[in-house]
């Protein structure tokens, strides 16, 4: 029962030593260290801070909810009480969201008002303008906004329905086009930050080729060498990742005032989101596990060309 516990317990204390022993390493050369964290924490900040960016924009997308609506105009002859019971119908029906009606007279109105043209407006026998319903529709999606237009349309009364949402189509296929372009150059930087530790473990080996022979010619197992440049790779990726959340994270201090300035000239409280919880948890295991395959990679071709003389 001793040598089941005391064997986990030496195989376990091995990785620790092998883990400390790493982060001493890299404690050893600052400079040097700091440069190669740099270098990777640059590289997985690109695609992570561009993913954040396309989800942010994808907020602002979904929360154009009025984008989705559209306006029916009704004809002149339409009585009030039948405009009203026209917007209590259309209230009904579960693929609407709201009706708002634009009464004739304000519109006159109104349009008196912003066009300066109140004098030649005075001159006519009536008011040219129908009444109008704004309706937004329960999705933004295009099949249930068209399919809601098309039933406005059918209804008598109605004249003209103005439905403009092409634009949102535009925009949802770019946001699209952009989540496919993050997506390839997440693993392009990601083969990159590979090769980066790879590159670093290769030097790291060349460094330590004599302790690498002596260590074999006393039966040092490759199991046992390789360990530590692991835990290298391990320690460079996860510290890259980490110094990738840092430059995003004040990256996004820096725009929040002139983001949230710009939005509330739209009359928008929106504010940038950062790295959610998965996101974080994604960049850390992601860069962890690439300085870790980085490693993999570069021990595995070079250790065996190590032969003690």
């Amino acid at each position: 029962m001793s040598t089941w516990t005391g064997a986990p317990r030496r195989y376990l204390e091995l990785h620790r030593q092998s883990l400390v022993g790493s982060v001493q390493r890299l404690a050893g050369q600052p400079l040097a260290s700091l440069m190669t964290l740099l270098v990777i924490g640059i590289a997985l900040a690109l695609p992570a801070g561009l993913r954040v960016l396309v989800s942010n924009l994808g907020s602002v997308s979904a929360s154009w909810q009025s984008a989705a609506d559209f306006t029916a105009y009704l004809k002149l002859d339409v009585k009030p009480d039948r405009v009203q019971s026209l917007v209590r119908q259309l209230e009904a029906r579960d693929d609407v969201a709201n009706v708002r009606l634009v009464d004739r007279a304000a519109a006159l109105a109104d349009f008196r008002e912003r066009s300066g043209l109140g004098e030649a407006l005075a001159g006519l026998d009536g008011n040219p303008l129908p009444d109008a319903l704004v309706i937004r529709p329960s999705t933004g999606l295009d099949a249930d906004v068209a399919a809601v237009a098309a039933a406005v349309r059918a209804l008598p009364e109605v004249d003209l329905v103005q439905v403009d949402t092409a634009w949102v189509a535009r925009l949802r296929a770019i946001l699209d086009l952009a989540d496919r372009v993050v997506n390839v150059a997440t693993v392009l930087l990601g083969v990159a930050v590979a090769m980066v530790v790879g590159n670093t473990i290769r030097l790291e080996i060349n460094q330590r080729r004599v302790e690498i022979e002596v260590i074999k010619l006393v039966g040092g197992t490759d199991g046992f060498i390789r360990r530590p440049f692991l835990y290298l790779g391990f320690c460079y990726g996860l510290g890259g990742a980490l110094l990738a959340a840092v430059l995003i994270a004040a990256t996004l201090m820096l725009l929040t005032r002139p983001v949230r300035a710009l939005a509330g000239l739209y009359g928008s409280d929106f504010a940038l989101t950062g790295l959610s919880v998965t996101d974080l948890a994604a960049l850390l295991g992601g860069g962890a596990l690439l300085g870790f395959v980085g490693a993999g990679l570069a021990t595995a071709r070079h250790l065996r060309a190590i032969e003690p003389t």
